[in-house]
């Protein structure tokens, strides 16, 4: 079914306000979305924050559900966390490294995940290795294959870079990690919500995403898909009563489900708030999401392309809502700061987020604007001429 434009932008309080391209940073909630978050809070001031929860127990409940037929996996198989390096942190930490083991990931690998495999080489003599890119910048999928050895103890892959919109093959890469036994990370933060994503299909045995992105929920939550079958062979990095229960004085039993990656405390009305980002994700439809963002990016691209000086900076053969450049005559801050006397939202992209990327194709910074449905051609219009301007 096509998008109802005009119903979303007026689901969206912003949106005649500021032309808002920073949704890889955090997109504007809908209406329904707001709503959610602040009638819970205002629960917990009439009646209190336990007894509030306490009433929201089956919403709570649905929650779990929406995020799973999203990802098209068991409810059991999802944890709610703060937020998207949570997430991944609680799978990666759970898997243990010895000397030798390897850890293959992607060349624009996110900068979170990469300090991470540092902490852990350097604890435990584990080694990094990166993938080499295929002649569009994805991870080749051939190159992967044949450093696929009995070394091997993780594929971890970021599925969109945070510097651009270059889409790596999860599905690929999970066909090939399944083969081999080897377990699949998928960072999906910037990609869930923007498009189809399926773990069946893919393939991966952990993924980790956030609400505040294309999916349009709140800041502070996040989410972990851990398969079942993994599941049952990872302990988490650290344990509280929500996770485990103390048994006896000297033993504890660890919860079956996904939820042994969460802790007791939560942001209550911020995961209500994410349940119905995911529902209106679903009503609108996720295919239908990802040729709206498609057709927008695509404009942008061409015609952001066809100003002098301006060169853009993305790859993959079929890149996403991401759309990266920069500007000969203006840098990176200066261009972000005049857009947004203008009142167009943008983020600035540095080789501190993804290090090996920028230092391999010798880019200082890139201007990133990243469009979603409720983003007009219009809009795309007037943002081309802003950049244009001297």
């Amino acid at each position: 079914m096509p998008i109802d434009l005009a119903r979303l932008r007026a689901e969206t309080d912003a949106c005649d306000q500021i032309l808002h391209f920073n949704n890889a940073g955090a997109a504007l909630p809908p209406r329904p979305v707001v709503e959610a978050v602040v009638a819970h809070l205002r629960r917990e001031a009439e009646i209190g924050g336990y007894e509030a929860e306490h009433e929201a127990a089956a919403r709570l409940a649905r929650v779990y559900r929406s995020v799973a037929t999203m990802l098209n996996a068991a409810p059991s198989e999802i944890a709610l966390v703060e937020n998207a390096t949570r997430a991944w942190d609680m799978a990666f930490y759970a898997l243990r490294f010895q000397p030798g083991d390897r850890i293959l990931t992607a060349r624009a690998e996110y900068a979170s995940n990469y300090l991470a495999f540092l902490q852990v080489a350097r604890r435990t003599g584990a080694e990094i290795v990166t993938i080499p890119c295929d002649e569009d910048g994805a991870v080749s999928l051939p190159a992967l294959e044949r450093l696929i050895d009995e070394r091997v103890r993780l594929i971890a892959v970021t599925h969109v870079p945070t510097n651009g919109g270059l889409v790596n093959p999860a599905d690929g890469i999970g066909r090939l990690a399944r083969a081999a036994g080897v377990p699949f990370l998928l960072d999906a933060c910037q990609s869930v919500g923007q498009m189809p994503v399926d773990v069946t299909a893919i393939g991966c045995d952990m993924l980790s995403a956030t609400g505040r992105k294309y999916l349009r929920g709140p800041r502070g939550t996040g989410f972990l898909y851990v398969r079942q079958e993994l599941l049952e062979q990872l302990e988490p990095p650290f344990l509280d009563l929500h996770a485990a229960t103390w048994t006896a004085p000297d033993s504890y039993e660890i919860r079956p489900d996904a939820r042994r990656f969460e802790n007791w405390e939560s942001y209550v009305a911020g995961r209500l708030g994410l349940g119905t980002a995911v529902d209106y994700a679903l009503e609108v439809g996720l295919d239908a999401i990802a040729d709206r963002i498609g057709t927008l990016a695509g404009r942008l691209r061409c015609t952001l392309g066809e100003i002098p000086g301006v060169v853009v900076r993305d790859l993959g053969a079929s890149p996403c809502g991401i759309v990266t450049f920069t500007k000969a005559s203006e840098g990176a801050d200066a261009l972000k700061a005049r857009l947004a006397q203008l009142r167009m939202n943008v983020s600035v992209s540095r080789p501190s987020s993804t290090l090996l990327d920028f230092a391999a194709r010798g880019i200082p910074e890139v201007v990133r604007a990243s469009v979603h449905y409720y983003n007009t051609e219009g809009e795309v219009d007037r943002f081309v001429a802003a950049v244009a301007a001297a």
